[in-house]
């Protein structure tokens, strides 16, 4: 690694992001430290290995850019984004190693932390629906992040709970520098220091050649201590937790600070000052030990709790002790992704099946699952929406049962079977009774959602339900079961017919069906602009895409590109906040979160159908732009009219969510599973053609050529549309 101090310094931003899920750590520190230059050396970066906090990355990418957060994101532009970001390591020989978050963690330590952060969102996505401030990551953000990184083949892993600490282990395993946006790093003793975002320099790369570099600050701790008396790092741990951090409860550092005799610091000139911190770091300074000043603090705290508090506070400074080794090491020296470590694992993991855990470590498989099995509890993500109206999530409600049936079912009925005698899951929440799951299964098992209600954040329990009861399905041998039977679950879950899938482009299957899954599950029912304004961003997203590509036919066709122009100018701006349509944002909200779920089930099946391109998925601007064209009488064949391949993929779209094709009505096909918000099943009669879904091959879709070009079959589904 090269890390040299510059000659001159040019301006970073000072002013760290503010939002409250990605700025964490501790209380104050951050604004202090990075207030006061003296802390840090200028770098000049390049040939390094870095580690990136990957969540604190994408909320940082997201937020800095100025990118839509009120009309539900434009994940286009969010990708491109990603990609100039590590195009922009690449050209300084940076070799990024991206570490993310995984569930919540199992002692449930962070949990008051985390709801009160949900409470937040809450208010905050309230506030942007109404035009004023707040800061909200739209839904599919860190799943277009995920997959960018994939594409783009940047080592990853995903960390069983908080990242915090892997990343810190890691870091000081290999002598590397961490970026991050999180102050537990100014404590952690890496040897190669903490880089935090607010200066990273990446868009202002310096030098020629090999000799090119971004500019960035580090901090290390020795540094940061020889400006308190040269005071022992080691006592940084303790001054943490007193100061406050994600997981100190707030009246034990009130009660310290409300008896301590802190020595008053002068304000200098030209820097930040913290009375607190600096009072609290010249106090600790007088320490030779930190077990010397743990025991004075104990003093200090006093009462009969003083044992009590000696576990607390000894438990919270081990948080801060980095081990020589990391686990995480394995993950990124193999070209397979390596197993978790059995011993690190929470008890309920530990008898998990392989292929699951190694989708957990790849990220292939979502936080949610993680949080299913450990704590069976669901923290659903505020989106900018109808706060009159019940929560966008509700929408997707069926399909998230269908993903707790999977995970939990079938080992509540084993666990059952061996009582014998009606039992109760976690908390009392799973009692014996007929779960509707599988033949033979006896087990009601619930899963605790978080969720909004009105401004406030709610418990609901949730029964997990397979989605039909044929298949048996295990989720020890789910990924060795064949690509038919996953996709019939699937496909059961979204109420849609598989001779439907037939012409459609593999990797527009899954949004598809979520579309038509959205039409009948949400309420108030979407408007047909609002319908066509989502299938026309479909189409949009497949010529852009497909222009991008070098030798794809519509790489070069000048009314391919005349159409993109003519639909990308209907964005609206994106800091445009105030006159957002509610109506329009709530139902697209509803389709985020019906399309993230049916990512999520789709990615639990092991891919029966083809992983979509989430980047070209949904871009809110242009279809609230779209909606308000089409509402005031454009019509969706006028705005394609140029591009007869993006004419015939509408039509087909089009006649594959409404049930008709410009053939006929659908053949009669089987009754599937009701979807949410409906009392009644929907699509009657006999299967169509394509049965046992054949023609499919897991992540990679269709195994048959498809494409725009091609000459497309029947495309219907069931016309049944009511609403119950």
């Amino acid at each position: 690694m090269s890390l040299k101090r510059p000659g001159g310094w040019a301006s970073a931003s000072d002013t760290p992001a503010t939002d409250t899920f990605c700025t964490m750590g501790v209380h104050g520190l951050a604004s202090y430290v990075e207030g006061n230059r003296q802390f840090f050396t200028d770098l000049k970066l390049k040939n390094a290995h870095l580690v990136i906090d990957g969540c604190s990355l994408y909320f940082r990418l997201y937020f800095d850019s100025g990118l839509d957060q009120v009309r539900g994101g434009d994940y286009d532009l969010f990708a491109a984004l990603v990609q100039r970001f590590f195009a922009a390591l690449s050209e300084c020989n940076l070799r990024p190693f991206v570490v993310l978050d995984g569930g919540m963690d199992q002692t449930d330590k962070k949990f008051k932390t985390l709801r009160e952060r949900a409470e937040s969102k809450i208010r905050d996505a309230h506030s942007l629906s109404r035009g004023s401030h707040g800061c909200i990551l739209p839904l599919l953000s860190r799943e277009v992040f995920r997959q960018v990184l994939c594409d783009l083949g940047i080592p990853l892993v995903q960390c069983i709970s908080e990242a915090d600490f892997e990343i810190a282990s890691l870091a000081h395993q290999w002598g590397c520098p961490v970026l991050t946006n999180d102050s537990d790093f100014y404590i952690f003793d890496l040897r190669g220091g903490y880089l935090p975002f607010a200066f990273f320099e990446w868009e202002n790369i310096c030098g020629k050649g090999p000799e090119r570099y971004i500019p960035a600050r580090q901090f290390t701790v020795n540094r940061f201590c020889s400006h308190f008396n040269h005071m022992n790092k080691q006592l940084l741990p303790l001054f943490a937790v007193i100061t406050g951090n994600d997981y100190t409860l707030a009246k034990t550092t009130e009660m310290f600070f409300s008896r301590v005799e802190l020595q008053r610091v002068p304000k200098g000139r030209g820097r930040h000052s913290n009375p607190r911190i600096e009072g609290l770091l010249l106090w600790l300074s007088q320490f030779a030990r930190p077990g010397d000043a743990l025991e004075e603090v104990l003093e200090i705290l006093g009462g009969q709790r003083k044992g009590n508090l000696r576990t607390q506070l000894s438990v919270r400074i081990q948080d801060y002790q980095l081990p020589p080794n990391s686990s995480l090491a394995q993950f990124f020296s193999s070209s397979q992704p390596a197993l978790l470590d059995i011993q690190m694992l929470p008890a309920a993991l530990v008898s998990q099946p392989e292929w699951l855990l190694r989708g957990a470590a790849s990220a292939r498989l979502p936080p949610l699952v993680l949080d299913v099995l450990v704590l069976q509890r669901a923290l659903l993500i505020a989106q900018v929406e109808n706060s009159r109206l019940p929560s966008s999530h509700e929408a997707s409600l069926s399909i998230r049962k269908a993903i707790y049936g999977l995970l939990l079912l079938e080992r509540a009925v084993q666990a059952n079977a061996g009582q014998g005698h009606r039992g109760r899951g976690r908390g009392g929440k799973g009692t014996v009774g007929q779960s509707g799951g599988s033949p033979g299964s006896s087990s009601f098992c619930f899963v605790e959602e978080f969720d909004r209600l009105d401004l406030n954040l709610k418990k609901t329990p949730v029964e997990a339900r397979l989605p039909c009861p044929q298949p048996k399905l295990k989720l020890d041998t789910l990924d060795k079961v064949a690509v038919p039977v996953r996709l019939k679950v699937l496909l059961g879950a979204l109420g849609v017919m598989e001779y439907v899938l037939q012409s459609l482009p593999p990797h527009l299957c899954l949004p598809v069906c979520v579309t038509y899954f959205w039409m009948n599950s949400s309420k108030p029912k979407p408007s047909p602009s609002l319908l066509k304004s989502l299938l026309l961003g479909l189409v949009y997203g497949e010529l852009c895409r497909r222009r991008a590509m070098a030798g794809d036919p519509l790489c070069s066709c000048a009314g391919t590109a005349f159409v993109c122009e003519k639909l990308s100018q209907l964005r609206l701006n994106s800091g445009q906040k105030r006159g957002l349509d509610l109506g329009v944002a709530h139902s697209l909200c509803q389709w985020q979160s019906c399309m993230l779920a049916g990512i999520y089930l789709n990615q639990l099946l092991c891919f029966p159908l083809s992983e979509p391109h989430s980047a070209w998925l949904f871009s809110g601007t242009l279809l609230h732009g779209l909606e308000a064209a089409l509402r005031g009488g454009l019509s969706a064949e006028t705005l394609l009219a140029a591009a007869p391949a993006a004419v015939q993929l509408y039509s087909i779209l089009f006649g594959a969510i409404m049930g008709f094709s410009g053939q006929g009505h659908a053949p009669p096909c089987s009754t599937p599973l009701p979807t949410a918000g409906s009392s009644k099943g929907k699509g009657r009669g006999k299967r169509g053609r394509g049965g046992g879904g054949r023609g499919y091959r897991g992540r990679g879709g269709m195994s048959r050529a498809t494409g725009l070009d091609n000459r497309f079959g029947k495309l219907t589904v069931e016309d049944d549309l009511d609403e119950d």
